[in-house]
């Protein structure tokens, strides 16, 4: 009996194999070793310089992942090119003056400005109102009683605590009015101040290494401010203030030991002559399409992205390659097309349809995909998920302790907007990768806030459901040590196969994932 019981067990667990799909397995054996490491060693060579968003670098990356999506057979879908080009522009203050009450403050010592829109800010500021934290919450509320039209809004950074501990939330931990950077300033701009000045001491750490350099920034052409927003430290707030004969300190010790809002309104001058010098730059993401074969499913798609720009070279002349930051992940999306590409042609092609896209400027503010999901060659209503890779070839901080067994990757935000996705990650990857799925970052509290800091974001802000994969931060991030010899290609390619087993699964199924989740991350970065 015993005989014919194993017997039947072997043959049950055979079974079972046997019906398991090896159609996905075939294609996701075509991503290799050899393939990854030829693509990243051109996407991490010095020739390259970095990367940079704008530079000569960036274009040639661009240039190289277009040749390969077009010897694909993949389409050019932006009207019939793979280069979605961006509005972007460089833009500096050349000209500097400002003046609290006669007297000169000095950039980057004093003061620092952004939210310019126009060449050129001449204008003298005279009513000011002081909002206490510039605060609109149920529990805390310094806006609600007042008008700000017309007048200059001044507020304090965070918000009110003791001893480290928030004052407006039921557990002492900070709410999303210090963690989250714009809504603060949404808030005060709904009530149509003409700038605003937000207090602070950390105004020589906006420029660049500490010194004051002036550095560009980049901006998109269609975003829109006009409200400028200055910021001071106390001592050239006292500048300002120094006709009235309020105090700064006992105002916001007013607050601290009341939780009560306090606010007053003081005349002064301040005067504001700033001119901007604006360089357009040329950048763009990289597009390749593959249509889907079923007729009523091949209007739906799943965009699978990573960026490809870094962050340059130093001044000293050092390249900082961005091996894994994010050529890994360009590499992985290339991969992809190839493999789901080779599907296709052997009739096995997805039932949905697939974007690739490698976005530009990450690194300086997600404007890539930004400006993507502002501009939509697809639209977003038809867009049921956004892969996201970046950084997939090294083990990070947390594992390195025993690097040789790494068989994790951490997923972020898989079911934050879906519970469907997350389902489909697990069966995935519990039928074929069968890596550690680490969920740790999807943790609203996690103060390294990775869910809002890559290419995803701009998608699961549009209610689009998402899974970021990384690796995590390593002792090489952002540093010129990032470099290909030390990237683990097999990790990288068992990574980039469970992103294509949970691509398959999407593509092919019957309904699209669900969006049923109310996404416990605040709403805005």
């Amino acid at each position: 009996m015993k005989r014919i019981f194993l017997t039947a067990a072997i043959m049950g667990v055979s079974s079972i194999i046997f019906a398991q799909d090896q159609t996905p397995v075939k294609y996701a054996q075509s991503i290799t070793v050899a393939d990854a490491t030829k693509k990243l060693s051109v996407l991490a060579a010095d020739d390259f310089a970095g990367r940079e968003t704008g530079d000569l670098g960036a274009q040639k990356a661009a240039d190289y992942i277009k040749n390969h999506f077009k010897s694909l057979g993949l389409k050019a879908p932006v009207n019939g090119d793979y280069f979605q080009k961006l509005d972007l522009r460089e833009q500096y203050l050349s000209k500097t003056n400002v003046i609290a009450n006669g007297e000169a403050l000095e950039f980057f010592k004093d003061f620092y400005m952004s939210g310019v829109s126009q060449a050129k800010l001449q204008k003298t500021f005279k009513n000011f109102v002081f909002v206490g934290y510039g605060i609109a919450s149920e529990k805390y509320d310094d806006l609600s009683n007042l008008n700000l039209e017309g007048k200059v809004a001044i507020i304090l950074p965070g918000e009110p605590s003791k001893d480290g501990k928030s004052l407006i939330t039921a557990n002492g931990n900070y709410s999303d009015w210090t963690s989250n950077r714009t809504k603060k300033i949404d808030a005060l701009k709904a009530k149509k101040p003409q700038a605003i000045i937000i207090v602070s001491d950390q105004v020589n750490r906006m420029s660049q290494n500490g010194t004051n350099k002036n550095r560009p920034a980049l901006i998109l052409g269609d975003a829109k401010s006009n409200t400028p927003i200055i910021y001071l430290t106390k001592a050239a707030l006292s500048k300002l203030m120094s006709g009235t004969k309020k105090d700064l300190a006992t105002e916001t010790n007013q607050i601290l030991n009341g939780l009560k809002p306090a606010s007053f309104t003081f005349n002064g001058n301040l005067d504001v002559d700033v001119e901007l010098t604006i360089k357009p730059l040329e950048a763009h993401n990289v597009l390749g399409f593959l249509e889907g074969t079923d007729e009523k499913l091949k209007k739906e798609v799943v965009v699978i992205t990573a960026h490809y720009d870094h962050i340059g070279v130093a001044d000293d002349g050092d390249v900082y390659n961005g091996a894994d930051d994010d050529a890994s992940g360009t590499t992985g999306v290339m991969e992809l097309a190839e493999a789901f590409v080779q599907a296709k042609k052997e009739g096995k092609g997805p039932k949905r349809s697939i974007l690739f896209m490698t976005v530009v400027g990450e690194e300086k503010g997600l404007l890539g995909s930004e400006w993507y999901s502002r501009n939509p060659v697809f639209p977003l209503a038809n867009t049921i998920t956004n892969l996201n890779i970046d950084m997939i070839g090294r083990v990070g901080d947390i594992y390195k302790s025993n690097p040789d067994s790494a068989n994790y990757i951490f997923v972020i935000g898989s079911d934050k907007l879906s519970t469907t996705l997350k389902e489909i990650s697990e069966k995935a990857n519990k039928t074929y990768a069968k890596m550690v799925l680490d969920y740790r970052y999807d943790d609203p509290a996690d103060p390294n806030r990775f869910y809002y800091r890559s290419d995803h974001y701009n998608f699961a802000k549009h209610n689009i459901p998402v899974i970021f994969y990384f690796n995590g931060t390593h002792e090489d991030y952002h540093k010129k040590t990032d470099e290909i010899g030390k990237i683990n290609f097999p990790l990288l390619v068992k990574r980039a196969q469970l992103v294509f087993y949970t691509a398959w699964d999407l593509v092919n199924r019957a309904e699209r994932p669900a969006v049923d989740r109310q996404n416990d991350m605040p709403s805005n970065r």
